[in-house]
């Protein structure tokens, strides 16, 4: 099976698809076979500058922050239309590249061009210039400029959503964009230059290399770039808040999760137990808002651990292009390496291997894992603290509800959370006293329609939504003696 994509041996800079500066390359590596699924270039510092000086001159020069929203909102919707034609060939690439169902590939992927179908709407809807009274008198407005040329970073796990959701604002607010996707999961980048290309998108407007490390940090530390956005591991969102500090960049980070789930004692345990076994193995664990502490009383502990294992007897580990699978492998061997270990360290630490932890049998090649569960989990452990990134659930027993909340709160993130619950005020108020950037009720839940992003050590500010539009956007007061001729927009 080859990626759908016309130029892999190039980079989208200035409108264009031009050759790299040199001749290394990186293998993409399908998960479930271990076969090379593609090559694309490898860009140099040569290859990044050439795309940042792109996107700056584009932005200082080209008519792209010159246009209207209303324009801009145009070419929004045709990216919309252009990636709903291409959605078959998305799931082909998410599949291959990370190992997620290709049958939930298709499904997510029908729902990413609402994305940009989203922020074409608030063209109409959101006030970019506001009028103010000023304290000392004469006419007054704020208004909402383009911060500048952005630098998106991405994430492996679900690239096309990630980039949808930086680009989409940015291209809204006026900005110009250098993407740098993940060296493992490069090809959707691809899919959507080629997009960008088909409806005419301005040149320097979107420009698109893939990189290791060394010209990465140059996209991080070049004073030509206004802002970053990155998704992925705080670890790798710290370095790049350190350097922006350097010259005050404008930062979002979008980053890691040890996600609590509160099951609270008058929520039925088998429902409970269904939905949390079901929203585990979710891209095969690999989602930083995944509920991977789930936190109970201590006397219904064991009925839990019985009830989880239960349902992770039910599924079906294999192919991720087959309808059969109810979960493929995770993305890299390094993953799967880093999942095997830590499941080892936690039994190391006292916790109960209640189900998996093995590769599955039958399955010799490809990187796959059953889905586990770990009981007994002391919350200063290392599979209570740290983000597995895979299809592992820790079980937490606690004393009372004061205390699930407690060990809920103890911790370095704050992204995600649930609480389960019969009684909707219960889990209001339980709500309320949980720092984390969302809380579901019942399941695994969060929305990127009007906000996404954690509290502490899982991020800066949030995507999705108007709140995920205003990162991009710089706030001007503007203050003069008369009112002017012309309508300020």
């Amino acid at each position: 099976m080859s990626a759908p994509i016309k130029y892999l041996d190039r980079f989208y800079i200035d409108g264009q698809w031009v050759n790299p500066s040199s001749s290394d390359v990186i293998d993409v590596i399908q998960p479930g076979t271990e076969q090379v699924y593609a090559t694309v270039p490898a860009a140099r510092q040569a290859d990044m500058s050439r795309a940042i000086a792109a996107a700056r001159t584009a932005f200082d020069s080209g008519p792209w922050p010159k246009l209207t929203h209303a324009e801009r909102a145009g070419y929004l919707r045709a990216i919309a239309v252009g990636l709903r034609a291409r959605v078959a060939d998305l799931a082909q690439i998410w599949s291959s590249e990370m190992g997620i169902l290709h049958n939930q590939a298709l499904a997510r992927g029908e729902r990413i061009p609402g994305i940009y179908d989203y922020y074409a709407g608030l063209a109409d809807s959101f006030q970019f210039v506001e009028r103010h009274v000023p304290m000392g008198g004469g006419y007054g407005w704020i208004a909402r400029e383009p911060v500048g040329v952005v630098g998106a970073i991405v994430p492996w796990n679900a690239a096309l959503v990630a980039m949808s959701w930086k680009i989409a604002p940015a291209l809204l607010a006026g900005c110009t964009v250098v993407l740098k996707s993940a060296p493992e999961a490069p090809v959707s980048a691809y899919l959507l230059a080629e997009v960008a290309e088909e409806v005419g998108l301005p040149p320097g407007v979107l420009n698109f290399v893939t990189a290791e490390r060394e010209a990465s940090e140059l996209l991080v530390r070049d004073p030509r770039i206004d802002k970053l956005s990155f998704t992925g591991s705080s670890q790798v969102g710290k370095q790049i808040a350190a350097i922006g500090a350097e010259r005050i960049a404008r930062v979002n980070l979008e980053l890691g999760g040890k996600n609590s789930a509160l099951i609270l004692d008058d929520y039925d345990i088998e429902a409970a137990a269904a939905s949390l076994a079901a929203s585990s193995i979710e891209l095969t664990g690999q989602v930083c808002s995944a509920l991977t502490r789930v936190i109970v009383s201590k006397h219904r502990h064991d009925a839990l651990l019985e009830a989880i294992s239960a349902e992770y007897a039910k599924i079906r580990v294999g192919d991720q292009f087959s309808d059969s699978s109810d979960m493929g492998p995770v993305a890299m061997r390094r993953q799967l390496d880093h999942i095997n270990r830590l499941i080892a360290q936690g039994v190391d630490e006292g916790a109960t291997l209640a189900a998996g932890g093995r590769r599955p049998e039958g399955l010799d090649k490809g990187w796959f894992v059953e889905p586990t569960l770990l009981g007994n989990v002391g919350n200063d452990t290392v599979t209570a603290r740290n983000e597995l990134f895979g299809p592992v659930l820790s079980v937490i027993p606690a004393d009372s509800e004061q205390e699930q909340v407690a060990i809920a709160n103890d911790s370095l993130y704050g992204l995600n959370s649930a609480v389960f619950t019969n009684d909707v005020d219960r889990a209001w108020n339980f709500a309320r006293q949980i720092r984390s950037g969302t809380v579901g009720h019942n399941a695994h839940r969060n929305s990127h329609a009007f906000a996404f992003g954690g509290f502490k050590q899982s991020g800066i500010g949030r995507e999705g939504g108007v709140e995920g539009l205003l990162p991009y956007l710089e706030t001007k007061a503007i203050i003069l003696d008369e009112e002017p001729s012309v309508a300020p927009i």
